[in-house]
């Protein structure tokens, strides 16, 4: 698999701050520019808006009242550069067509459809000798036909065999609000992703670089307890000739992965470069600073020793020998020097059952105390053992972080005495896989009462909210514990959130475009029932189903291509719809220049063309290490209605020819480990905020309260009190505590 790259030395590949801010906020920094004579910037400011309006975006009032008071060209400019943006959040910035002309309408059956193909295979001179030699052995090769997976007309002429979509209430309308002064727009942007308490994902990480070296010279947030984003920051302070924030020898190994445009997450290798004389100098006196004020620390050593033998052949530490310390951490790495772990003393501890004492080991790292509960409680022999360990929590819980503490308590909740008939594990990049949940039950009792520890500890850190404003949508959103595995895009909830789905007609797409070698990405939409057994599927190879449609195999993407698959909801069987992008061939998500997955929702009457931007519910880039990807998937309640259940998952597949038929039982079964897992929502931190005595309404989407509230919701309404503060999709990981 490819590197990761980080950054890139390329400072016109970098996105502008504005767009920056409006991409993470939907809020537009006031532009900078003179007052117009009066009126002069109205109808620009008018047109600005109808125009965000056939994307699904629209501007706030105050907006639309700011931007007309300034000249018409200050507001044209300002159009022309948010509309690229907020085309790029929906996926409006490419070209979609399809295969089937007509599609929803026309598509032929699958075998019809290849029957024709060889039919006109047949008719070319060119590709006549070699379609009769296939059709000698029985076999014949789809790719091989002329007129298989290509566009057979041109965009303009698939436009023009389509009716204008019909405006619909159920429509999307993303509203864009005023900011302030863009340079306070971008500082603010940049204190919210650096000061995170919950680790962003690889964009943000990338925004990030691009903000930290900005802001380098203004205000810092108080903490960056995330050491990933710590590391983006470290290399904007180094290179602007400031001193690093470090306080672990894995802190220094991540900046040098950062200065070698490599991965800070430390999930993938890094191939150092070798840096300057100053930055040695800079990441050796690091090193020797952290070990000489904690030598303990010389065991994080361990964790990562190849990459530390890599770096120190890089940075020559012989040549510094009055930095001895720094000289040990090489030495660890090589097996020179002994550095005896914290984990290897716990495994003594609990090779000999004295349990306790290994949980008294653990109070010193208190997180890793946390993350090794289930497996103490496990090891008790007796009750006493129990109480002993569910004790030493109690004494360290106020030192864990909030989003370990959160993280606990949804495990523990799903640790009941009936065990899970599996485990589902995802790694940091979103690879998902599933083994047999063998581990016998935590006690009903220890349960309770850690339970009551970590929801009493989390009440505390919870800010008074004041008069609480709920939008009901947001209540079953998963709590954004990590970023990492979560795309970036419009519309994209945490993994396990549940999402009301309102229409007729579901309508997923694929958009993707190559980079060197040709590239088939395949979008399929696998039906399970309530037993999550396969009812069918619709794919290249399943063009069509009383459900739907499919819109053809395209397979080369040049210059971009797209797939669509039609579903009638109503006429869905089967209680689970699981859309996936399979590569076929060709390059992987990481390595094709642009890909993306989303899907619209239509009511039967609009008609329209395949693609319509305002009707567009979500759109997220493909990104990750897998041949399959499963952004999503799609749940009847037992009412008939549907809720959309977020995944970001991946599959490893196979190195080429991944098919939907192929990967029914995998899908299948972690569908069900996902959905069958209980997830930490909003509902229970909002639950945790109120105290009896906390005003809360529920908002239905009118007028909203004069005073200030605590808003949270999926997207900001309009009128709120300035002093007001305002939590949507965009800043959930601001309910997390610290």
């Amino acid at each position: 698999m490819p590197e990761r790259v980080l950054f890139c030395d390329h400072a016109g590949m970098f996105p502008s701050l504005e767009h920056l801010v409006v991409r993470h906020t939907y809020r537009l920094p006031a532009p900078a520019g003179p007052a117009g004579p009066a009126g002069d910037g109205g109808v620009a400011a008018r047109q600005f808006d109808a125009a965000l309006m056939s994307v699904g975006f629209k501007l706030s009032a105050e907006l639309l009242a700011h931007l007309s008071g300034l000249t018409e060209r200050t507001v044209l400019d300002t159009a022309e550069r948010t509309l690229k943006t907020v085309r790029e959040l929906v996926g409006d910035h490419v070209r979609h067509n399809v295969h089937f002309i007509d599609f929803p309408a026309n598509v032929p059956g699958t075998y019809d459809f290849w029957a024709r193909c060889i039919t006109e295979a047949l008719a070319d001179d060119a590709s006549r000798q070699s379609t009769l030699a296939q059709l000698g052995t029985g076999v014949i090769d789809l790719l091989t036909l002329p007129s298989y997976g290509r566009y057979r007309h041109a965009y303009e002429e698939m436009l023009a065999a389509h009716d204008e979509l019909i405006a619909a209430a159920g429509d999307r309308l993303t509203v864009l609000h005023l900011g302030g002064a863009e340079e306070d727009e971008v500082t603010a942007l940049y204190l919210a992703l650096a000061g995170s308490v919950t680790p962003l994902g690889e964009t943000g990480l990338r925004d990030l670089g691009v903000l930290a070296g900005h802001c380098v010279a203004g205000p810092q947030p108080e903490a960056i307890p995330v050491r990933e984003n710590r590391a983006v920051v470290n290399l904007a302070r180094l290179r602007a000739g400031g001193d690093p924030l470090l306080d672990t020898v894995t802190d220094v190994l991540r900046l040098a992965c950062a200065l070698s445009g490599g991965d800070v997450t430390l999930a993938e290798p890094t191939r150092f470069r070798s840096p300057s004389r100053p930055v040695r100098r800079a990441l050796l006196a690091g090193l020797d600073a952290v070990v000489a004020a904690a030598p303990a620390k010389l065991a994080d050593v361990l964790a990562h020793r190849e990459a530390f033998k890599r770096l120190g052949e890089r940075l020559h530490p012989h040549e510094y020998p009055h930095w001895r310390h720094a000289a040990d951490v090489f030495a660890v790495a090589r097996g020179e020097k002994e550095a005896r772990s914290l984990d290897s003393r716990v495994e003594e501890l609990l090779g000999a059952r004295d349990v306790v004492a290994a949980a008294e080991s653990l109070t010193a790292v208190p997180g890793r105390l946390l993350r090794s509960l289930d497996r103490l409680l496990r090891s008790c022999r007796g009750q006493d053992e129990r109480d002993a360990v569910v004790a030493v929590v109690e004494r360290v819980a106020p030192r864990v972080s909030g989003r370990l503490l959160l993280s606990v308590r949804e495990h523990l909740h799903n640790r009941s005495e009936e065990p899970a008939a599996s485990r589902v594990f995802v790694n940091r990049m979103g690879r998902g896989w599933v083994t047999a949940d063998n581990r016998p039950p935590v006690g009903a009792a220890e349960r309770a009462r850690l339970i009551e520890v970590l929801d009493g500890e989390t009440r505390r850190r919870l800010p008074r909210p004041g008069h609480l404003l709920i939008d009901p949508d947001v209540l079953d959103v998963a709590l954004p514990l990590s970023g990492k595995a979560t795309a970036a895009g419009l519309g994209v909830l945490p993994r396990g959130s549940l999402s009301r789905v309102d229409g007729e007609l579901l309508r997923f797409f694929v958009h993707w475009k190559q980079t060197d070698r040709s590239t088939d990405f395949d979008l399929s939409a696998l039906l399970l029932d309530a037993s999550y057994e396969s009812l069918g599927w619709l794919s290249y190879t399943q063009l069509t189903q009383v459900e739907g449609e499919h819109s053809g195999d395209i397979t080369d993407a040049p210059d971009g291509a797209s797939e669509f698959i039609d579903l009638r909801l109503g006429a869905v069987r089967g209680d689970y719809i699981v859309p996936q992008v399979h590569i076929f061939s060709g390059e992987g998500f990481e390595e094709v220049e642009e890909s993306f997955f989303g899907f619209m929702l239509r009511e039967a009457a609009q008609r329209g063309r395949p693609f319509e931007a305002r009707t567009v519910r979500m759109k997220s880039d493909l990104r990750g290490p897998g041949r399959v990807a499963l952004p999503l998937a799609f749940v009847r309640d037992g009412d008939g209605s549907w809720h959309a259940k977020w995944l970001h998952l991946h599959l490893k597949g196979r190195v080429a020819v991944n098919r939907v038929e192929d990967n029914r039982l995998s899908v299948a079964t972690l569908l069900r480990g996902v959905v069958e897992r209980d997830h930490l929502t909003v509902r229970h931190l909002i639950g945790l905020m109120g105290d009896g005595t906390t005003p809360t309404t529920l908002w239905d989407g009118g007028t909203v309260p004069d005073g200030p509230v605590t808003y949270v919701g999926l997207e900001r309404p309009q009128g709120l009190h300035p002093d007001s503060v305002v939590i949507t999709r965009e800043n959930l990981r601001d309910l997390i505590p610290a």
